[in-house]
Order: C-alpha cells, then structure tokens, then sequence
C-alpha cells in the first residue's frame, strides 16, 4: 500500500498540471455555444435542401475556401475553412458574419487547440494521451487509497485550511465522489487519442478487429478538382440517400486525386458530425461510395458515442452540469496535487515519523 500511496503521489506531481488544465479547458468548451456571441448564433437551423444548397455554392465560391461545417441546432453559423488556420462563420443564407486569418483570433479555436493538442500538433496528442491513461491510474489507486481512510470522510468544497494534511484530506474525500465522473472523462477522451486503447475498451462491443477495419474505411481515388464542382448535385444526391440525414460537414480535397468528402448524421446517431458519409469523385461529381453509419459494426458505434459522452453532445443540460462539476473537480485536484507535492511537502522528519507510523499500521 505505501508503493501505491507513493506512485500515486508522483503521478498526481507530474501529471497533475496537465489533467488541471484538461479539465479547465475542457469545462470552457462545454459553453462555447453560448459565449461566442456572434449574430445568428442563436438563429433556428435551416437544413431544408434548396437553403443549404445554395449557401454551399456561394461559400464555397470565396476564394481558397477548402470546406464548410454547417450550422446545427446548438450552433446557428456555418464555419467556413479558408485554409491552414484561415476561417470565417457566416449565417445560414450565406452572409460573412467574421473572417480570421490566425486561430489566434479566436479564442474558441486555440481554446479547442490547446485542448486536444497543447500547441504542439501530435505530439501534444500523445502527451494528451499519456496523461490520459495516469488519470486513469490516479483514479482507480486514489479510490483504493481512500477505502483505508473512509471512516473519517468528510464532502468539502474546499479544504478547511490551505495546510498540506487538509489539501490531503478533501483531496481525498472530493476526489471519491468525483472519481466515476472522472473515470468517464479520462476514459472518452483517451479512446479519441490511442486507437487500441479504444479498441480495447469497446471490444465486448464486437470484434476488435473487425471494429478497426470499419474505423478505418478505405480510401477512394478519384479525378482532379473540378473548376466549379456542382455541390447542388452532390447535396441532392446525399438528401435522397439519406432522407432523414442532417447535413455536417463538406470537405475538398487534401491531395489530388481523393474525393470531395460529405458527411451527415441520421437521427439515431450520437456523434453530432455524424459518421455517415458520401465519397464524391472531384472531377465529376459521381458517387464514388456511401457509408450509412447504422450500419457499421456494434464496436464501431460504440466508439463513436465516445465523443459526445465526452463533450456533452449528448444528454442535454443534466450530462452539462455533471461534466462541468467533473472538469472543475480535474482542474482543483490537479492543482492541488501539484502545489502539494512540490511546495507544501513535509519536512524530512515529518517524512520518516510518517514511514514509521505506516509501518506499525
């Protein structure tokens, strides 16, 4: 237990910045609909074929436009993509609310970075990731660490005192009730950043092989970018496979010779992008494939409910507030783990009275 005790302190001093900082930004990104504060944020979605048809086309006419993702219920402006980090949201008639040249100028877009990536592409994903999977060992080693000391427990918001044993104390006791909360967190969050970690995690789902192969479509070459691509057609063509489909994102190609991309979501999928997607051939226009994601494999759709557990896409204001309380409960723990480990550690003799006490216990 004392070998715990001790992992469990070291992971919480090296890693518990960054879990801090997860949780604050994560909880900020829960909100980010609602203080953004553009005109026609708040505007009804308009997902009527002829509307987004014809908004598609003027968009995607601006020059060096690479791709839309279009408004939603939650969110009323289409985000225009303009190239690496260019961008512009404009309203669902296709009127240019705000243009950026830099994420930089927007504070929900290097909010979102820094979230998934701290600044550093994928590197920072993996350190995302390995901080992930030491939330993880935290949660599971606190909560065995706490049921040896569970008969003084005591649900403080904030310690009693900012001395080391009562930053210990409601580190404990707050960290027990918070830590299923936790658990789904770190959990959704890891599976979106280490592939077999998530293959794992979903595998009584389904195969884990068969669920890797139906996340990882293949890949369909086509012709060379049309000059002016009919997107009325490819909208057209994308409604009447899909009636009921939500229009998502439309994406261009990245390298000559892949397809322009369509992706919706039917009403019974979680994932507020959806995972249903047509593959148009850039030359043409024509079909070139279509994946209805009801149909994917059961692991596959386990996977992709990982996302909007993760960031309240789903479960209304309730999953909102509980995941707000899990996110505050990251940042303070974190925090505090940090703070306590490497400026409020006892003394030396503190520590051995301490080891001696452990080992008649």
């Amino acid at each position: 237990m004392q070998l715990l005790d001790t992992l469990h302190r070291w992971t919480g001093g090296l890693i518990g910045l960054v879990l801090a900082l997860m949780g604050l930004t994560g909880t900020i990104l829960l909100y980010e609909h609602l203080w953004i504060g553009l005109p026609g944020t708040g505007d009804p979605l308009r997902g009527d074929l002829p509307t987004v048809a014809a908004t598609t086309e003027k968009l995607m006419a601006m020059p060096h436009a690479q791709g839309i993702i279009y408004a939603d219920e939650r969110f009323g402006l289409n985000q225009l993509r303009l190239g690496k980090e260019a961008g512009a949201y404009a309203s669902q008639s296709g009127e240019v609310v705000t243009r950026w040249a830099s994420q930089w100028e927007r504070p929900e877009l290097w909010i979102f970075d820094f979230h998934h990536h701290l600044f550093a592409g994928d590197s920072g994903e993996w350190v995302i990731g390995i901080a992930g999977l030491a939330g993880i060992f935290f949660v599971v080693t606190g909560a065995i660490l706490w049921w040896r000391t569970r008969k003084t427990f005591q649900l403080r918001l904030w310690p009693k005192r900012m001395s080391r044993p009562s930053i210990v104390w409601h580190h404990r006791d707050i960290g027990i009730v918070a830590a299923p909360l936790l658990l789904i967190s770190v959990v959704t969050g890891t599976m979106m950043i280490f592939r077999p970690f998530a293959l794992g995690v979903v595998a009584p789902f389904g195969p884990m092989a068969e669920t890797a192969k139906a996340l990882d479509p293949p890949k369909y070459k086509g012709g060379p970018l049309a000059d002016k691509p009919d997107y009325t057609a490819m909208l057209t063509e994308a409604r009447r496979r899909f009636p009921d489909g939500e229009f998502r994102i439309l994406s261009l190609p990245r390298k000559p010779g892949d397809p322009i991309s369509l992706r919706m979501k039917q009403p019974a999928e979680w994932l507020p992008n959806g995972r249903t997607t047509i593959a148009f051939d850039a030359a043409t226009g024509e079909v070139l494939a279509a994946r209805d994601a009801l149909a994917l494999p059961s692991g596959a759709q386990a996977f992709n409910m990982a996302f909007p557990i993760h960031a309240s896409k789903v479960g209304g204001w309730t999953w909102r507030i509980l995941l707000t309380l899990s996110g505050l409960a990251m940042t303070m723990l974190g925090s505090f783990a940090v703070w306590t480990f490497w400026f409020k550690r006892p003394k030396p003799a503190k520590r051995i009275a301490k080891k001696a006490v452990l080992a008649t216990s």
